[in-house]
């Protein structure tokens, strides 16, 4: 996990020769700043908002990003004797899922789990974060936080005033109120059909399909009123907004997928300077513990929604190679539209692809 590397000691003797002491920031040096994370004098209290557009976490069944901001906000208020209380409003109660990022740099919120794409009309090069066949499983997206990619993006949410704290992927199925949509070819002409991330959007766009652009919480109103005839999202979004009671098939990300969505826990650089630096170290302990959890619990919730699907009734099947290897010409195509049109996207898909992503 990227994190700064001082020792706490270190930390707090910079602390008090200075007004408000630095940690050395995670990521190369840039222009418009040296990469450092600034910190209180002194230790206070703080109460900080944590956002996520997922129900709230129950006992043994839930949504694992939901549970991941409740174990968070536990760990973090106990290892700190209270002095940080971190209080989790989930299911959209702040913030709609699309504005957490506006809501975050006007102050409503301090930090949130969400899709990083969704912020992309602020910083367009996030959106290779949820590149349709660029990451394409579980392994290669811990590669990719582990790699350039992730010092890369760390550093571009450390510049747009967001200081990531725990990496979170989450792979995504296709819901259809038909048969299951494996290939391209297999998209009934005229279908309807949901997707999160504007290149995937644009891929099935040319695949046939007509885009109806909504958060996942609003897929199941959205295909109950006949809005929708298909969505795709991440498997843990599918049971979590019960999907299996309207959907006929369910294409699971178990095997592979042209949609993996990052979605990381941060706060916001304001929020997170508050903090003395005993107390970031504090939060860098405790996301360094939930790492490989989220990563455990992001791939067990793909057999764990497959499951259920099935369970209900619902024609559950998978993309083999040889149909994945369908999908790949139509990603292509998004991967060239963004290194052209988005302001450094050339340079950040070629690393991407430098580093093995979507050379399958």
């Amino acid at each position: 996990m990227a994190r700064p590397s001082a020792l706490i000691s270190a930390m707090t003797a910079l602390a008090l020769v200075t007004a408000a002491g630095c940690a050395p920031g995670y990521g190369k040096q840039t222009e418009s700043g040296d990469g450092t994370i600034g910190a209180a004098s002194s230790c206070t209290s703080h109460s900080l908002r944590l956002s996520h557009q997922w129900p709230a976490a129950r006992d043994g069944d839930s949504d694992f990003r939901s549970q991941l901001a409740e174990d968070f906000a536990k760990k973090v208020t106990e290892e700190t004797d209270g002095e940080v209380n971190i209080k989790v409003f989930a299911n959209s109660t702040l913030s709609k899922p699309n504005d957490q990022y506006d809501a975050m740099l006007a102050g409503s919120i301090d930090g949130a789990i969400m899709p990083l794409d969704y912020a992309s009309g602020h910083v367009p090069a996030w959106s290779i974060t949820l590149m349709p066949g660029l990451v394409r499983s579980h392994t290669e997206a811990q590669e990719w936080d582990e790699g350039p990619m992730g010092k890369a993006i760390d550093q571009s949410m450390l510049d747009n005033g967001l200081v990531r704290l725990v990496h979170v992927w989450n792979a995504g199925g296709i819901g259809s109120k038909s048969a299951p949509i494996v290939t391209p070819e297999d998209l009934p002409s005229g279908t309807t059909l949901r997707a999160a991330g504007n290149y995937v959007e644009h891929m099935l766009h040319e695949a046939g399909a007509g885009i109806t652009s909504l958060p996942s919480s609003e897929i199941y109103s959205a295909m109950q009123t006949g809005v929708l005839d298909a969505a795709v999202t991440s498997s843990s979004s599918f049971a979590s907004y019960r999907l299996e009671e309207l959907v006929k098939s369910y294409v699971s990300p178990t095997k592979n997928t042209f949609w993996f969505m990052y979605e990381p826990l941060a706060l916001t650089r304001s929020a997170f300077e508050q903090l003395c630096p005993e107390q970031q170290e504090i939060l860098w302990d405790v996301a360094a513990d939930l790492q490989e959890q989220s990563y455990a619990d992001s791939e067990a919730d793909d057999k764990r929604v497959e499951k259920i699907f099935a369970d209900a009734g619902v024609e559950v099947t998978q993309i083999d190679d040889e149909a994945f290897a369908k999908w790949l010409p139509l990603a292509r195509k998004q991967w060239d539209a963004y290194s052209k049109d988005v302001p450094g996207g050339a340079e950040l898909m070629e690393l991407a692809r430098k580093n093995g992503h979507g050379e399958q």
